[in-house]
């Protein structure tokens, strides 16, 4: 149950993240999602791995949509054209 609820909190976030960079993204709406998702499950098993917060904790929240940012800049260094 615990991944389907990092699959959904990561869904939003990639929502979060895409409204929080906006411009065109190479893979378009379903990569800016993915990758969001990918934030989500980095977040929060590397932060609660950490000990920085536990799942469910709002610094998980927030530890998710900075991951997601960051990889989302990754992925538009790596595929600019």
């Amino acid at each position: 149950m615990t991944i389907l609820w990092t699959i959904l909190i990561g869904f939003i976030i990639g929502f979060v993240a895409k409204f929080l960079m906006p411009g065109r993204d190479p893979g378009g709406f379903i990569i800016t999602v993915l990758i969001g998702i990918a934030g989500s499950f980095i977040a929060s098993y590397v932060g609660a791995a950490m000990g920085w917060y536990r799942n469910g904790e709002t610094a998980g929240f927030i530890a998710a949509v900075l991951g997601s940012i960051v990889l989302l800049l990754l992925y538009r260094l790596l595929t600019k054209r």
